[in-house]
């Protein structure tokens, strides 16, 4: 049974991308980056603030006098990559500094890795770079460590996350997420503003919306509002979408006020796309009571049909947890048929696994292996088979993509505007592509479906 593309975690951020080379003699730096966009974030901070210092940044372990490890904690196998990141680190370099979510338990780290020079936690840029310049002082050239105004990317130019706050007030018994980074703290409207100019100044042809819980933005601070933007995100979404990007939502909790940003998502001059990903995790009151997650299912179906009444285009993309302690079958296959029902464009799931810390580990009747698996299975062949359905049905129609890759054989791999990167899937062109560029939008009209992907030409010009 295949997965959605390349990966249905919500915990993994896309591949860092690094292109650079030190000059001489300068203090140079590997980073590794696991976890979610969120923290692919981060990392672009620390590197910016590193960059402005003079450090250069190094692919190789072998380049790097030391080299960052930016964790991530959020399940029980993200952390055993988090530990065997950092491990590879110490021995292909040796000098290794560990930060992130996993940095919140620094005694968990060093019973594993006691070498390591330190260790901090999530959105700690400070204490990072404390830590940076006592295994590598830094050594800047005013003339030469330049940096553009947007920073420092690890993302491909024409596309950037943009996070918009950092924690989270839900207490879902099966995350530890607002233990690691806190609760919710948004950012002022008009700094989220001014970023996502330059960034758009800069080239970026897409903004993708992040948070802990893009819903809630703005509730922290009161939706204040300040030179002329307020904080909360129907506004934010409509302020960003007069940049002249993409606007893409992500982490999008189904609160009723979501339905006032659908009309913008119907409206093809706001440029706020018409997509929506929505952690639903489950479908099953009782296993959503279980969850400590708002347990109305059939309300948010009734939800769904409202949006798409108002916006027949817009794509529903959301995760979901199978195997969650107490789960009958039952309930799986309630699931099954709320999945039949609301017919998600998009769908990723994954197998409940214990987290150290989260309040599920002890609730009573946990799943076995072999039944979370078969409930996997289920319900990606469910998913899949829905996947392909809703792509056959765009043969023959014309849209806009934009265009991520262009491989040696001139095959370009584009993502329509129902497709987020590296989750989602994509949309392939093998005909006339010499005249293409990465980063350019352009239309294109279907002409073949497979489950997650999508094949087509380009028009004319």
């Amino acid at each position: 049974m295949a997965e959605n593309p390349p990966n249905i975690r919500p915990d993994l951020a896309p591949q860092a991308r690094f292109g650079e080379q030190p000059r001489s003699s300068q203090p140079t730096l590997g980073m590794v980056s696991l976890g979610c966009p969120k923290a692919l974030v981060d990392s672009e901070r620390i590197l910016t603030r590193l960059r402005a210092e003079g450090y250069a940044i190094s692919p190789e372990y072998t380049g790097a006098d030391a080299v960052i490890v930016n964790t991530c904690g959020f399940l029980d196998s993200a952390k055993a990559e988090s530990l065997d990141a950092i491990g590879e680190a110490l021995v292909e370099n040796g000098k290794v500094i560990v930060t992130g979510c996993l940095g919140a338990e620094p005694d968990y780290i060093r019973e594993h890795h006691p070498n390591i020079l330190a260790v901090t936690g999530p959105h700690q840029y400070e204490q990072v770079l404390d830590a940076v310049h006592a295994a590598v002082p830094p050594a800047p050239d005013p003339f030469i460590d330049l940096l553009p105004a947007t920073g420092v990317s690890l993302t491909p130019r024409h596309y950037s996350y943009l996070k918009i706050s950092e924690g989270c007030n839900h207490k879902c018994k099966f995350c530890i997420i607002p233990d690691m980074r806190g609760r919710l703290v948004s950012r002022p409207a008009h700094a989220v503003i001014r970023e996502a100019e330059k960034l758009v100044d800069a080239g970026v042809r897409e903004l993708l919306v992040i948070s802990q819980d893009t819903s809630a933005y703005g509730v922290d601070i009161k939706h204040a509002e300040d030179r002329g933007h307020r904080a909360h995100i129907t506004d934010l979404a409509r302020d960003l979408g007069t940049l002249g990007a993409w606007i893409r939502l992500h982490y999008v909790y189904p609160y009723p006020h979501v339905r006032d940003m659908i009309p913008l998502m119907a409206d093809p001059t706001s440029g706020v796309l018409p997509y929506l990903d929505i952690p639903f995790q489950h479908a099953h009151p009782d296993v959503l009571k279980r969850m400590a997650r708002p347990a109305a299912a059939s309300k948010t179906l009734d939800e769904i049909a409202a949006w798409r009444a108002t916006c027949p285009d817009i794509t529903l993309r959301s995760t979901f947890i199978v195997g969650y302690p107490g789960e009958t079958e039952a309930e799986f296959q309630t699931l099954l048929d709320w999945l039949d029902e609301a017919r998600l464009d998009r769908v990723g799931c994954f197998q409940y696994e214990n987290v150290d810390g989260a309040r599920s580990n002890a609730l009573p009747d946990h799943v076995p292996a072999e039944v979370k698996q078969d409930r996997w299975n289920r319900f990606m062949e469910k998913a899949q088979a829905i996947s392909a359905q809703k792509l056959a049905a765009k043969v023959g129609h014309t849209m806009d993509v934009i265009i991520d890759d262009i491989d040696e054989d001139g095959v370009a791999t584009c993502r329509t505007k129902a497709d987020a990167p590296e989750i989602d899937g994509n949309l392939f062109i093998d005909e006339n592509t010499s005249d293409l560029h990465v980063g350019e939008i352009v239309s294109v009209t279907v002409d073949e479906a497979s489950e997650y992907d999508l094949w087509g030409a380009v028009n004319a010009r």
